[in-house]
């Protein structure tokens, strides 16, 4: 039967058509077409010599490096399903996933070894296929990665993988706990790749700078993309965001492209102008903002930034892929909204308690219909089956759709505030007090309170320098939210306290918890 190729077929083509090109690098190596190509065939053999199976799952523990473009492809080649983990997650974190996975291979870089040292011995991998790469020697109970790889043949596996086969096993953030493994196939990443690229009119002579965690769907669907057309793949290898060095690489390392969360577009428009204008930014031509939700300050802050760029929002999901996308040509007509369905996706259903449409203008629970939706959620039916409405899937998002058929999101159900029998979406109050020239960043939550049920409870990241009262503060929001809807304490908080997942969301679950517990202790919370 004809079929498209997968990824790891794909990657084969680009090695035979044109090897010599430059397919992957990071910050300290580079790899063309072919080597990337015989790297990823000595690992999926080797891989394969360790006894494992099409459909094993192969845990990996990383920084962003060149070796997660390895991993993917060869966990492609060999029928293996990859479980990225996220690097900023506790040990008990990373058990769960392993455990709950069930987790045949272990793959770790040594600047990780700290976090799963102290849970080795209880995961189920047997020291035979623990793998570690890096840059120092590899220690007692661990399999060195270069050695499996010299070891091995460059020829291609001869393992049969279809598109219906499973590839990727993404855990999600767990902003409503435990975090629920998102099953995908080598289809959905081959569909979701042609959606792309007929999206963002991607080119062969493209390069992606990908900055954002590879253990997230925002960098493994912007590397598939890239990756089956044939662009190349420039993985920022540092271990933390830096502002300065980041726009140092858009401008002098050749990439034509980004994708970046909210937070780090203002942290670069916050660099001192001097920097920013000493930068030739002309070769960056699309970028990409999503993730969270953008202001439309920071946005026109990346336009005159990007001169020479289109900026590209989108909305989706590890489940659902991209769902909505906002065009250049879009973004001042119709700022505030994350655009319309992507090319080739179903009608969005916005549902009711009910699962009733509900009319545009009113918010109802958002369905999408993307022929690259998940399979199914890892050992967990009964949370697979809430998700779907027949074809249609939701994660919980809240949105409305305007006259044109705009999506505008509003929140997560579940972080819906409910006072005095009236629903509260934070985002729509957090949207009006970062407008106050003291606040830097907010997350607002539902505080317990005796008469209203909850309460709105505002925390807020301070910009340096600028004078804030809580009391004038207050005030100040009086005529600009309606009276449900003001906050009635205010907590502040240093920037890195915020409680975020990797791709920058506040965690608005975690910071409820948090100020639950400090007002049970006496306190004020945060």
């Amino acid at each position: 039967m004809r079929e498209l190729l997968t990824l790891g077929r794909m990657l084969s083509v680009h090695a035979r058509l044109h090897g010599t090109r430059l397919g992957a690098r990071d910050l300290d190596r580079e790899l063309t077409f072919a080597a990337w190509n015989a790297r990823a065939c000595r690992l999926a053999n080797a891989l394969s010599g360790l006894g494992l199976g099409k459909g094993d799952r192969v845990a990996v523990l990383a920084f962003n490096c060149l070796e997660w473009l390895e991993l993917y492809a060869a966990t492609a080649k060999a029928g293996l399903v990859i479980v990225p983990l996220n690097f900023r997650a506790v040990p008990d974190d990373v058990r769960y996933v392993v455990e709950h996975a069930e987790a045949a291979a272990l793959v770790v870089q040594d600047a990780l070894l700290g976090l799963v040292e102290p849970i080795l011995d209880t995961l189920p991998v047997p020291p035979s296929r623990r793998i570690l790469f890096g840059r120092g020697p590899c220690p007692a109970g661990w399999r060195s990665y270069e050695d499996l790889l010299a070891a091995a043949s460059d020829r291609e596996p001869e393992v049969e993988v279809g598109l219906r086969d499973p590839w990727t096993l993404l855990y999600t953030s767990g902003t409503t706990g435990r975090p629920k493994g998102v099953l995908k196939s080598h289809e959905a990443a081959v569909l979701l790749s042609l959606v792309t690229e007929i999206e963002l009119a991607l080119h062969r002579r493209d390069t992606a700078l990908l900055v954002m965690p590879l253990c997230h769907a925002n960098s493994l669907n912007f590397f598939t993309s890239f990756a089956y057309c044939g662009a190349s793949t420039f993985v920022y290898s540092r271990r933390s965001f830096d502002p300065e060095h980041c726009l140092r690489t858009l401008a002098e390392g050749g990439a034509t492209f980004t994708s970046l969360v909210p937070t780090q577009y203002v942290m670069l428009l916050d660099l001192p102008a001097r920097v920013r204008e000493s930068l030739d930014l002309s070769g960056v031509r699309k970028l990409m903002i999503s993730s969270a939700p953008a202001r439309g300050e920071t946005k026109l802050g990346a336009m005159e930034l990007f001169r020479h760029a289109g900026l590209f929002e989108l909305y989706g999901s590890s489940e659902a892929g991209w769902v909505t996308m906002l065009h250049p040509e879009e973004q001042l007509t119709k700022l505030g909204t994350v655009g319309r369905e992507c090319v080739g996706t179903g009608p969005i259903r916005l549902l009711d308690d009910e699962r009733r449409e509900v009319p545009d203008g009113e918010v109802g629970e958002l369905f999408s219909c993307t022929p690259y939706t998940f399979e199914r959620y890892w050992k967990d039916p009964a949370k697979t089956a809430e998700a779907f409405d027949g074809a249609w899937c939701s994660v919980g998002d809240l949105a409305r759709r305007d006259p044109d058929g705009y999506i505008v999101l509003v929140d997560r159900k579940s972080n819906m505030i409910i006072s005095g029998g009236e629903n509260i979406y934070p985002s729509e109050v957090e949207a009006v007090l970062a407008q106050h020239p003291a606040v830097q960043d907010v997350a607002v939550v539902g505080l317990p309170d005796p008469l209203w049920g909850e309460r709105v409870h505002a925390v807020l990241v301070l910009r340096p320098g600028v004078p804030f009262d809580e009391a004038a503060f207050l005030e100040w929001a009086r005529p600009r939210l309606a009276g449900y809807k003001r906050p009635r304490s205010v907590s502040l908080v240093a920037e890195g306290e915020m409680p975020r997942t990797a791709t920058g969301k506040i965690q608005h679950k975690v910071l409820r918890e948090r100020l639950v517990r400090g007002l049970e202790g006496g306190g004020r919370g945060a």
